[in-house]
């Protein structure tokens, strides 16, 4: 099954950073996030990636152009201005009338188990389904009567609402809800595709975190250094 990864944007909130390389290619450790996230993909077997890239793609071409860690690698220009649903779509010659196909942020890591998620996205027979997770949250959390603190909790992430966690199931037929270059996914395309019932989310109560800002990336190197790559079966 093929894994569509986006890593063609210019990560304007890592700045420090992407003013040189693009957002994927920024390290956690010793290996850019890009890595990690198709390491996990691999932990599953899936191994068939797809790199929609852009901006400095030049460098995601030269980094894995020799690798032997990801043999099953292609890496296509999908335009330096391009939004997500544009990338996508000028990928659709990559994949196969009515296949099924994974599709992921190059930011963003989680543990969810893939293997429930296309098993989920089967079994509901809708042409795209989401993963939800909670979304993080900055502060610790108190608990206050009157003036004493009776509780304090640093939580990674709330314990309500849901957000896009970036790891999608994609039917083919998702090509036909995008118009160009300049659709954003998350927009019309995927207003479209619940107005049409054909959106499903399946729910994620483990670790998710996205790499949107330098505290991000701190706080996931710190965890694979405490932890080890928590995201990976």
């Amino acid at each position: 099954m093929k894994t569509i990864i986006l890593a063609g944007g210019y990560g304007t909130r890592l700045a420090e950073y992407t003013d040189k390389i693009p957002k994927p290619m920024i390290k956690i450790g010793d290996k850019p996030i890009l890595s990690h996230i198709m390491n996990f993909y691999q932990s599953f077997g899936y191994d068939d990636f797809i790199i929609a890239a852009g901006y400095k793609k030049e460098i995601i071409i030269d980094y894995y152009k020799n690798s032997k860690e990801f043999r099953n690698l292609k890496i296509i220009d999908t335009g330096e201005s391009t939004m997500t649903g544009g990338r996508i779509l000028r990928l659709k010659s990559q994949i196969d009338k009515n296949e099924n196909f994974f599709m992921t942020y190059g930011d963003g890591l989680c543990s969810i188990n893939l293997d429930d998620l296309i098993q989920f996205h089967k079994k509901n027979n809708k042409l795209a389904t989401v993963t939800a997770v909670h979304p993080p949250v900055r502060f610790g959390e108190l608990e206050i009567e009157g003036n004493k603190v009776i509780k304090f909790e640093e939580k990674p992430q709330s314990s309500a609402g849901w957000i896009n966690g970036g790891y999608f199931v994609l039917n083919s037929d998702v090509f036909d809800y995008i118009d160009n270059d300049q659709t954003m996914f998350e927009k019309e395309p995927m207003t479209k595709l619940y107005q049409d019932n054909n959106l499903n989310a399946f729910k994620h109560e483990g670790f998710w975190k996205c790499m949107d800002t330098l505290r991000d990336k701190i706080s996931l190197e710190q965890i694979l250094e405490d932890e080890g790559p928590i995201w990976k079966k």
